[in-house]
């Protein structure tokens, strides 16, 4: 696996680490006037092992879709086909105006919902890891960076060790922010509040752009693999 597509992975897994599950609801939980490091742990873990495991899943099913399908990747069409998506989801994701959508005043509901009950004072180390699994559940549906990036680790045909271990460190990178946050929080309460204020408000405002940066990079990414399946760089390079 070469250096650009591992900075890809890392791409989209800080774009994953901006969901309502990995950062918004994360950032509600330190903006409580008392702050337990054990919920806000246990939270993560069960989001991170939560997408670990169905990462794992998503992989050997890839792997043995690859297997019943074997050589089909090596026909041209399906590579054409292949980068005809990666253009078109590069190009799609140019339709995704933040403005727009601050002005039709949509937020993320469901969050809001859970909120209160992240934050309150009975709130329990079951409850988070009930939420925790809930809201990567719930995501599932939208979890598109993270099908890319399986994709990209399926792809490279990497050993099982080696795999699994870029599958996790994408987890890792997922929740980092999250942990940054909660550690510069533990330190430097009065000076981190403000940042986290601002950083819930911009995220409510910027989801659709958000979105269109996980189109665009996962078009690029698909498109860049089938023009090397291609030869096209090749044949740049040689004329």
């Amino acid at each position: 696996m070469d250096l650009l597509t591992l900075a890809g992975l890392a791409g989209l897994a800080l774009i994953d680490s901006t969901s309502i599950g990995t950062l918004v609801i994360p950032i509600w939980m330190l903006l409580a006037p008392r702050v337990r490091a054990s919920r806000f742990l246990t939270y993560l873990a069960t989001v991170a092992i939560f997408y670990a495991i169905a990462g794992v899943l998503l992989v050997l099913g890839a792997e043995a879709a690859t297997t019943a399908l074997a050589g089909l990747s090596d026909a041209a069409w399906v590579n054409w086909v292949q980068l005809a998506i990666g253009v078109g989801l590069f190009a799609y994701s140019f339709r995704f105006d933040g403005a727009r959508a601050r002005r039709s005043g949509r937020g993320p509901g469901r969050a809001d919902r859970w909120k209160a009950r992240l934050t309150g004072e009975n709130a329990t180390v079951g409850a988070m890891i009930g939420l925790g699994l809930g809201a990567a559940a719930l995501e599932i549906a939208t979890m598109l960076p993270y099908l890319a990036a399986v994709g990209l680790i399926t792809s490279a045909g990497l050993p099982v060790p080696l795999w699994l271990a870029v599958l996790g460190g994408y987890v890792v990178v997922m929740i980092l922010p999250a942990l940054l946050l909660g550690a510069l929080r533990a330190v430097a309460r009065h000076h981190v509040e403000p940042l986290l204020t601002r950083v819930s408000a911009w995220f409510a405002e910027h989801s659709d752009s958000t979105l269109g940066w996980v189109f665009g990079i996962a078009g690029f990414l698909l498109a860049r693999d089938a023009a090397f399946r291609l030869g096209l760089f090749n044949q740049w390079i040689n004329s």
